[in-house]
């Protein structure tokens, strides 16, 4: 029987109010068995970015990442929110390392080829170090993940984390039962953004193609529910979108295959 896994993907919203990130701390270190913890930062970047006078570009909610913006991420993702998170997992009792995809070469990406699109500095991963992956978990430590990766060649690349975190539950699906968790500053999937009480508790391909025809699900959420989707298909256990304080309770939308 396989161990049990949580690949936890957190967002930028839930990092920039403290009482939202006090409650993952907690909820976090209280989760039984194995652990990753995926962590986005763009609200940060991008406010740090206004400051430095450098354009925030977004299409489809993913980054448009030129030279400057990739500074900009490397410095907000894998130092200032990364090194926050550690520190107070640390201090919950958890025994957290910080790690980018160049970091022991566990997640390799190759740039994105520029189409109608040019998303600059901005990789899709291409390979896992698993084997680095179950060294950290089987000696206790929980990497702590930023959304960076790189080619292999000394670049860096801005990756999507809802990717990484998909990407790395897709991975470990053959060692581990892997539940991945996806948790933002909402209940769950809404068919009204503006109604906390709209959460669709199940959700399938076929439903969410037809709430994306009628546009209530649109923007950040469209990557986060392929990446759900794609987990799915590789053998992930179970995809859960919820809100950082319900982690490992019954709430949210569960992303299933036939619903």
């Amino acid at each position: 029987m396989k161990e049990t896994l949580n690949i936890i993907k957190v967002g930028g919203q839930v990092v920039e109010d403290p009482d939202s990130l006090d409650a993952l701390f907690k909820s976090f270190s209280s989760l039984e068995g194995r652990r990753i913890l995926v962590v986005g930062g763009g609200r940060r970047a991008t406010s740090i970015a206004a400051r430095l006078g450098i354009e925030t570009r977004m299409v489809d909610g993913r980054r448009i990442t030129d030279a400057d913006t990739l500074d900009v991420v490397t410095m907000v993702y894998a130092g200032l929110v990364n090194k926050k998170i550690v520190a107070g997992l640390q201090a919950g009792g958890v025994n957290a390392i910080g790690l980018s995809g160049a970091d022991m070469d566990v997640i390799r990406s190759e740039k994105r080829k520029a189409g109608d699109i040019d998303y600059g500095y901005v990789g899709d991963p291409v390979k896992v170090d698993t084997d680095a992956l179950k060294t950290l978990l089987e000696n206790g430590v929980t990497p702590v993940f930023c959304a960076l990766t790189h080619d292999g060649k000394g670049q860096l690349l801005n990756t999507n984390a809802d990717t990484v975190a998909s990407t790395l539950a897709c991975a470990l699906a053959g060692e581990y039962d892997v539940t991945l968790t996806f948790c933002f500053e909402k209940d769950g999937v809404l068919t009204d953004p503006d109604d906390n009480s709209s959460v669709i508790r199940r959700m399938d391909r076929d439903a969410y193609a037809r709430y994306t025809a009628q546009g209530a699900i649109s923007g950040g959420m469209i990557p986060k529910l392929d990446n759900a989707f794609k987990a799915l298909e590789a053998g992930v256990k179970e995809v859960i979108i919820t809100k950082a304080t319900a982690i490992g309770l019954d709430a949210g939308t569960t992303i299933c295959r036939n619903c």
